[in-house]
């Protein structure tokens, strides 16, 4: 049986439980319990959430677990001299380490994330590289393994994560069980993106929505700003006046923010050539999209690729 310390500080964000719940569905599928969980706390007892409530905590003691996970918070806050000595002889004595969003912090105050490539949630992660030079952040990941070290991005990552270690610890077949369980896609790959593009397009009137849509069922196509308008019920200059308005950009910056999302899920998704895709998404070639993630992402096609088939390492769910 796999024994589990999950720790928690004042301000602690509730989300962080969703990774326990994982863990407690892998004991119900199968029968018996795979994980024992423990609460933790540096002083022990009562713990009050960012959410006004507190939880009961068992404190800090000589207790060996198979893995640590660190809570997360919505702010940072200063780490207390107890909960980084916590955090470095569990580094000892686990078998492996895991800080979901902004408890990779605890990590890296505690001086175990240095020389470790490491993520966190995108908002926090200019601020963890900034304190932390050593540590190799990359900020636009769901999930990285770093030899016992596991970090991830903020909120639903966790559970990402904690569905990585069940696979290794259990197999896929009991990773997917759990994921239909918790009503999750099983699971997203460590190097896929946090970001998505599509949140940029956020339109306030029914008719700039019906455009987007229309964009999105025929990528393959030119779409022209009389096309769009049409479909909006509006002239062509009515239109692109309203749709900058309502999102924000272009008509055109907005087609090729849909065509970059719908080539980045593909890349993601499957395993198409780069010529496919760039057919697929409505670019006219390799190169036009390309330039179009490069805008986009500041990356180029094949780096998104790349990420994207990284995942956890094979040696990791060996």
């Amino acid at each position: 049986m796999h024994r589990i310390g999950f720790v928690v500080f004042p301000g602690f964000q509730l989300m962080g439980f969703a990774a326990v719940t994982a863990f407690e569905m892998v004991n119900a599928e199968l029968g018996e319990p795979a994980y024992a969980i423990d609460l933790l706390s540096e002083a022990g007892g009562a713990v009050q959430s960012s959410a006004g409530f507190g939880v009961i905590t068992k404190a800090f003691d000589e207790t060996t677990y198979d893995t640590v996970m660190f809570g997360a918070a919505a702010v940072i806050e200063p780490m207390t001299p107890g909960l980084i000595e916590f955090a470095r002889r569990s580094f000892q004595t686990s078998r492996r380490m895991a800080a979901p969003c902004t408890g990779a912090f605890v990590l890296a105050e505690s001086g175990l994330l240095d020389g470790r490539r490491a993520t966190t949630h995108w908002a926090f992660a200019r601020q963890l590289q900034e304190r932390f030079p050593a540590v190799k952040v990359e900020e636009d990941r769901i999930f990285i393994v770093d030899g016992s070290v596991w970090t991830s991005a903020g909120m639903t990552a966790g559970i990402d994560l904690a569905l990585a270690m069940v696979e290794k610890d259990h197999g896929a077949e009991i990773a997917r069980a759990v994921a239909r369980k918790l009503v999750v896609y099983h699971r997203r790959a460590g190097g896929q993106s946090q970001f998505s593009a599509l949140l940029e397009l956020e339109p306030k009137s029914d008719r700039i929505q019906k455009s987007i849509d229309f964009a999105k069922a025929n990528l393959r196509s030119v779409l022209s700003v009389e096309e769009l308008a049409d479909a909006a019920g509006l002239s062509a200059r009515q239109f692109s006046r309203a749709f900058r308005a309502e999102t924000g950009q272009s008509p055109a910056k907005a087609v090729e923010t849909l065509r970059v999302e719908a080539a980045r899920l593909m890349m993601e998704q499957g395993r198409h050539s780069m010529d496919v895709i760039a057919e697929e998404a409505g670019f006219a070639d390799r190169d036009r999209m390309r330039r179009a993630f490069l805008r986009t992402f500041g990356q180029p096609p094949q780096t998104i690729r790349r990420n994207a088939r990284q995942g956890v390492p094979e040696h990791v769910l060996a």
